[in-house]
């Protein structure tokens, strides 16, 4: 059974912070942002946009590439680590305002980055199962990153939704069956106690735990691959995209899984990020961290602005969540899955965008404290697009959108 990605939609929040104007205002140099972490911008939400809302605009987006209609939807998986409640998921929200059919099942999943990669993989077992009885899954990696003004991971945080129709006509991407390498491992390196907004990570620490989840997932990868003969393991994928917490991360991780295939020649590592990797991060340095989907972000961009053709061939994706739990897998690029991804409009997308200065994005941030308790009736005029979801706040405990 040929099973994989349908459609790839794309949201992100009306306005965008350039890292060299906050790399300015806290004294830095602005190279350390730009070019020590390969992030150019990140995209900031205001305070009538929340994990609902993106996620709803990305699905939105993906059906209508699809060419589907709510109708066709029998299971919507969320991955968020920025959830809205501790009970409701943010998929029941998402089920409302995209008006999907009650024979749909939804729920949440929760595994910092890694949560959206678990909901695909269960929704691939759901139809491979025979379980989908024709319909479509829809899986939805929504979040909003951050981590305070002033601290060490500021310059790291975005926002933005990424949503992907599963089902048996991938048009995107064919994804390989029973082919999975897993790692997990029960660390400290990144997480967001209950009474805080800001996630805490240890980063020096969590590098070295997404770069052994990494080697312990691909190990297990190749354990399970047919071997080859090319000079690097690697070499048999003509692209990889990695989850991209920054840009300079996924530079990082390839440099030590080509380690992995023994390649430890600079030129080499060089040439193939450039080759294999680099395509996949032109919108994630656009957009910055956006958590559970920054592996999709970067998936979407390698569609969209790879200049060579990948159809039929074979691409490999890495997933971390700190915590953690890792997994490597691959798939086949189907014939016109690059036309399909350049006509999404993804750059477009990001030249909408306003870009704030940092006095109004400190505003913003400080607004977003108390935003899941402000009161729905204290909202004035919506800015921006009129028929895009938008969050007025709470009355009798309960969120309202429009």
């Amino acid at each position: 059974m040929n099973v994989g990605i349908e459609a790839i939609g794309v949201a992100v929040p009306s306005l965008t912070l350039d890292l060299a104007d906050l790399a300015q205002a806290r004294g830095v140099e602005p190279s350390k942002y730009t070019e020590g972490l390969g992030t150019l911008r990140m995209s900031v939400a205001p305070s009538d946009e929340d994990t609902v809302t993106l996620a709803v605009r990305a699905g939105h987006a993906a059906l209508l590439q699809a060419g589907l209609t709510p109708a066709d939807v029998g299971m919507c998986i969320v991955g968020t680590e920025t959830a809205v409640d501790h009970s409701k998921p943010v998929s029941a929200y998402v089920h409302g305002l995209l008006g999907l059919p009650t024979t749909c099942r939804i729920f949440e999943t929760k595994h910092a980055c890694f949560g959206a990669t678990a909901g695909l993989q269960n929704a691939l077992d759901w139809i491979r199962a025979g379980s989908a009885r024709g319909k479509k899954a829809l899986i939805i990696a929504s979040d909003i990153a951050r981590y305070g003004i002033g601290t060490p991971g500021e310059p790291t945080q975005g926002a933005g939704a990424v949503a992907m129709v599963v089902g048996q006509d991938p048009r995107l991407v064919s994804l390989d069956h029973g082919l999975v390498g897993t790692y997990a491992r029960d660390v400290w390196d990144f997480w967001r106690p209950l009474y805080s907004k800001d996630a805490i990570v240890d980063g020096k620490y969590s590098v070295g735990c997404y770069l052994d989840a990494l080697e312990g997932a691909y190990r297990d990868y190749k354990s399970q691959a047919r071997p080859g003969h090319l000079p690097a393991f690697s070499d048999r994928f003509a692209a990889i995209a990695y989850h991209v917490p920054y840009g300079k991360m996924a530079m990082k991780a390839h440099r030590h899984l080509r380690a992995q295939d023994g390649d430890t020649d600079h030129a080499s590592i060089e040439a193939s990020f450039a080759e294999k990797v680099a395509p996949s991060l032109a919108l994630p340095r656009e957009v910055g961290n956006i958590y559970t989907g920054s592996l999709y972000l970067a998936l979407a961009s390698l569609l969209s602005e790879t200049a060579s053709d990948l159809s039929s061939r074979s691409i490999g994706l890495f997933s971390y969540g700190s915590g953690s739990c890792a997994e490597f897998f691959s798939g086949t690029v189907m014939p016109g899955a690059q036309t399909i991804a350049r006509a999404a409009g993804y750059r477009a997308l990001l030249a909408r965008q306003r870009v704030v200065s940092v006095e109004e994005y400190t505003e913003i941030m400080n607004a977003r404290e108390n935003v899941d308790a402000r009161v729905a009736e204290d909202v004035g005029a919506i800015a921006g697009d009129p028929n895009a979801p938008r969050y007025l706040g709470v009355r009798d405990h309960r969120r309202i959108y429009i």
